[in-house]
């Protein structure tokens, strides 16, 4: 199949009213720029172009000069993101990921555009099933990238996820259309240099992008199977209550890769982290929860014996650990630890986290909550001093509203 015809299969069958391109001046992407420009004419869709400088190549900034002047030759309105915070420790791979998809997201729902289109291939989708083949993952990380999801908001695609990165440089060269290397394409300290050299030494035995790419894409559809099985046993044995997720003893019992995805999930969905646990750390949990102890993981306390779900008795509950929110301030009115909006008569009250002033809530029993969910929840201070905590009973003319960042925990239990 032609890149013309894939492209608009894809984008036909995806129907967006608008669509923003994140082009970087790779080959890639400035391949699905021009293929999406001639697509979207004769589809009567609104599109642009951004491209992401995020400072760490002296290259970049005119790498997207030349993104700007390839846009307006067709006609596309252009806008370079500039990651502006400093990259900081650990992995700068993963932190520049992050940062091109945040800055990405807003300007797209800044521009009123409907979806953000990006340039993996499959060759992409091949190295990263290495990659995380080497890491030890399981199915959901071997299992192919989504061509189309939602996440912070907005919808992502990926058009030219089935095609491979020659055809597409094939493309351009036919039309004399220039594209810029990225000299990190050659840098053997990259993961994913090391696993496109791999592919050509696996060729031998039969290993091929398209054979792993295949292969993700069944590990999807085993995927889909588990998540399904994970979201109906969190509609039999799971309920949400004051941001914790409570579950019934008999979650205890269910099959291992049920629960863990369960809980790791739940863990996400409290602690609004984009990264499950890591697999041992979730397992020493699981296990101090079937010994009926308590466990602190990923910013969350994990108790046993508050159970309350469905079948009553001591099964267990997921909330928001003190220590991780110690530290977390809002305004009224904005949201406190991307969960929570406290709303009440003293615009110039902080909100933060109850934590020991709890001892001035003389109602907080009443509430049904534990100790834990409460120290853990917000509250409106004035110069330091307690006014109100609307979860521990002492409203005074606030309320507090509950709006988890990752949406509705049980439906999206088949989307994460």
């Amino acid at each position: 199949m032609s890149p013309e015809a894939a492209l608009a299969g894809f984008l036909g069958a995806a129907r967006p009213q608008s669509l923003g391109l994140a082009v970087s001046g790779g080959g890639d992407s400035m391949a699905l720029m021009h293929l999406a420009a001639g697509w979207a004419e004769g589809a009567g869709v609104r599109l642009e172009v951004a491209t992401v400088d995020h400072r760490l190549r002296p290259e970049a900034a005119a790498e997207a000069a030349m993104v700007a002047r390839a846009a307006a030759a067709l006609g596309l309105r252009h806008e370079t993101l500039v990651w502006r915070e400093a990259p900081g420790r650990g992995n700068l791979q993963d932190a520049a990921r992050r940062a091109r998809y945040r800055l990405l997201g807003g300007w797209a729902e800044a521009r009123g555009l409907a979806a953000v289109a990006l340039g993996h291939t499959l060759d992409d989708q091949a190295e990263t099933f290495l990659m995380r083949l080497a890491r030890g993952s399981g199915v959901d990380g071997l299992a192919a990238m989504r061509a189309d999801w939602q996440a912070d908001g907005m919808r992502w695609l990926r058009p030219l996820l089935g095609l491979r990165r020659a055809a597409l440089r094939a493309w351009l060269e036919a039309r004399a259309i220039s594209w810029a290397e990225d000299p990190s394409n050659d840098d053997s300290r990259y993961a994913r240099v090391r696993a496109r050299a791999a592919l050509a030494e696996l060729a031998p035995l039969g290993i091929s992008a398209e054979g792993l790419a295949a292969t993700a894409g069944r590990l999807s559809r085993a995927r889909a199977a588990l998540a399904r099985a994970a979201h109906d046993a969190a509609r039999a044995y799971c309920r949400i209550e004051a941001g914790e997720v409570v579950c019934a003893p008999a979650a205890l019992d269910l099959p291992e890769e049920t629960l863990t995805r369960l809980v790791a999930h739940a863990l996400c969905w409290v602690s609004s982290s984009e990264y499950r646990p890591r697999h041992a750390a979730l397992m020493r949990a699981l296990a101090d929860l079937h010994a009926g102890r308590r466990a602190v993981l990923h910013g969350c306390l994990l108790s046993p014996g508050r159970g309350g779900g469905a079948n009553g008795g001591a099964g267990f509950r997921i909330g928001r650990e003190f220590q991780a929110v110690r530290g977390e301030t809002a305004r009224p009115g904005a949201l406190w630890d991307r969960r929570w909006r406290l709303t009440g008569p003293d615009e110039q009250a902080e909100i933060a986290a109850l934590g020991d002033a709890l001892a001035e809530c003389p109602d907080w029993r009443e509430t049904g909550l534990s100790r834990d969910c409460l120290r853990a929840s917000p509250a409106a201070f004035r110069a330091g001093r307690l006014i109100a905590a609307p979860l521990a009973g002492l409203a005074n003319g606030w309320s507090a509203e509950f709006h988890p960042a990752r949406g509705d925990f049980h439906d999206t239990l088949l989307f994460h």
